[in-house]
């Protein structure tokens, strides 16, 4: 039987559910003076998040990014999210973006302009 996302194998490290969602997403790196780069989620759990960029972001970075979870994740309203992190793994993908995966160290819900 194929692993689903919820069921975890003994290596697994993950404790938090993820969410399979494409969404757009800029993502600033500390080493980098602050430079916005544009980039769209692979999944995000309440740790962590995967997204897709141009160009790699070196393993240890610090960085910053701001995203929209919609309703069928909220249950209730859209909410925007501020985080700031740390990227644990690059990997290369298809079509010439890379996934970039890393941990959520603090986050803050930002009121809707």
């Amino acid at each position: 039987m194929p692993e689903t996302q919820q069921e975890k194998s003994p290596q697994d490290k993950r404790a938090t559910r993820r969410f399979g969602l494409r969404l757009p997403v800029a993502v600033a790196t500390t080493e980098n003076g602050a430079r916005e780069m544009p980039a769209q989620t692979r999944d995000v759990s309440a740790r962590g998040i995967c997204f897709f960029v141009d160009s790699a972001i070196a393993a240890g970075s610090g960085i910053e990014f701001t995203l929209t979870l919609p309703p069928e994740i909220t249950l209730t309203e859209a909410i925007r999210v501020k985080c700031t992190g740390k990227v644990v793994r690059v990997d290369d993908e298809k079509e010439g973006k890379v996934a970039v995966a890393a941990v959520i160290d603090e986050y803050e819900f930002l009121a809707e302009p």
